[in-house]
């Protein structure tokens, strides 16, 4: 996988989550994941199309959801609930419009299509291709989140 394809979403996650949520982010080491059971609680999924055709999932465990949320809404958020999910795709689509506009600028034009939310304990995580799944684990005050992101060969 071209890693300059994968860096502008760590990027732009750092970016939307430190500027919506005035959350500090630090990102871990990327690794190969081998399966489709998301490691969060609630995920936002986006099809991308393009210089390539791919996936991008935003994961989030319940308790770092509920700080991003209550952060960004300026209140204290203590369940998921549908005001979560939209916060879950809303942050999705602005990762993705950021790195987009990062890609654009290197040449590699994308279109993406509207996300969409998945919430449960170990649901599964489709990705369109047939690619590696890169997976980018991040880390707030409030819990762990992990990026995926998966382009086909």
């Amino acid at each position: 996988m071209d890693v300059t394809l994968i860096n502008p979403f760590i990027n732009a996650t750092i970016n939307v989550l430190e500027t919506m949520a005035f959350v500090t982010v630090s990102a871990g080491k990327p690794y190969l994941k081998k399966d489709n059971i998301a490691v969060g609680d609630v995920t936002g999924v986006l099809g991308l199309t393009g210089v390539a055709h791919g996936t991008i999932a935003v994961t989030f465990e319940k308790q770092c959801i509920l700080t991003v949320v209550s952060n960004m809404f300026g209140e204290k958020i203590d369940g998921l609930n549908e005001d979560i999910a939209d916060a879950v795709g809303e942050l999705t689509n602005m990762i993705s419009g950021q790195a987009r506009r990062e890609l654009d600028e290197m040449g590699k034009v994308f279109k993406a299509a509207i996300p969409s939310v998945i919430t449960g304990k170990k649901h599964t995580i489709r990705h369109y291709g047939n690619g590696p799944k890169i997976a980018i684990p991040f880390q707030i005050d409030g819990g762990k989140f992990t990026i995926e992101v998966c382009f086909e060969r």
